[in-house]
C-alpha cells in the first residue's frame, strides 16, 4: 500500500475536493456545502488525504457556536468527511479525523461537534452523552461532542448554532 499524506487543502485541489465529496456521497449537497462554507469564510481547516498524488479523501472543520444564557461559546463542526468509494474502509477517513482533531487541539480549540454514526465516531472520543445538554434538531444518538480540553462542556447547556450555510 502506498503512503497516505494528509495535508492542508491548496487552491489547486478545489476541483478534486469537490469530486471526492460528490462521489463519496453520491450527490452534490455536501460538495455545495463545502463551497458555501469556504465562500462565507467559516472554514477553520480543510484537509485532504493524498495517495500517489491523487486526492482520495477530504475533511472540513468549520466554526460554530453554542448559544448559552451568557455569551456564545465557540465550537467546531466536523462535516463533512469524505473518501472516494473505492478507497473506503482503508483507514483514510480515520486518519483525516485524527489529524484534524490534533490540529484543532494544537490551535487551542476546545469543543468539536459531529452528526454521524454512533458506531463510528465514538472511537475518536465523540460521545452523545457529552452532547446531551446541547439542543439540536438531530437524533440524540447521532449528535455527538468531543472535548479537546477536559471539562470544556462541564455545566454547559444551550442551543447549537451552525453557520447559515448548513441550512439548519
Amino acid at each position: 500500500m502506498t503512503t497516505l499524506i494528509v495535508r492542508d487543502e491548496r487552491p489547486e485541489d478545489l476541483a478534486s475536493v469537490r469530486s471526492v465529496n460528490e462521489k463519496a456521497f453520491g450527490q452534490k449537497d455536501e460538495a455545495d456545502l463545502v463551497d458555501r462554507l469556504r465562500h462565507e469564510h467559516f472554514v477553520l481547516a480543510s484537509l485532504v488525504a493524498e495517495r500517489e498524488k491523487q486526492i482520495v479523501g477530504h475533511i472540513l472543520f468549520t466554526r460554530m457556536w453554542i448559544q448559552t444564557p451568557g455569551p456564545p461559546v465557540s465550537a467546531v463542526a466536523l462535516a463533512p468527511v469524505a473518501v472516494l468509494p473505492d478507497q473506503q474502509r482503508q483507514g483514510i477517513g480515520a486518519e483525516l479525523i485524527r489529524y484534524g482533531l490534533n490540529w484543532l487541539h494544537q490551535k487551542g480549540e476546545t469543543i468539536v461537534i459531529v452528526l454521524g454514526s454512533p458506531n463510528y465516531y465514538p472511537r475518536f472520543g465523540f460521545s452523545a452523552e457529552k452532547a446531551r445538554h446541547l439542543v439540536s434538531p438531530f437524533p440524540p444518538e447521532a449528535f455527538m461532542a468531543l472535548e479537546l480540553k477536559t471539562g470544556a462542556l462541564d455545566g454547559m447547556a444551550g442551543r447549537v448554532k451552525y453557520p447559515d450555510s448548513f441550512g439548519i
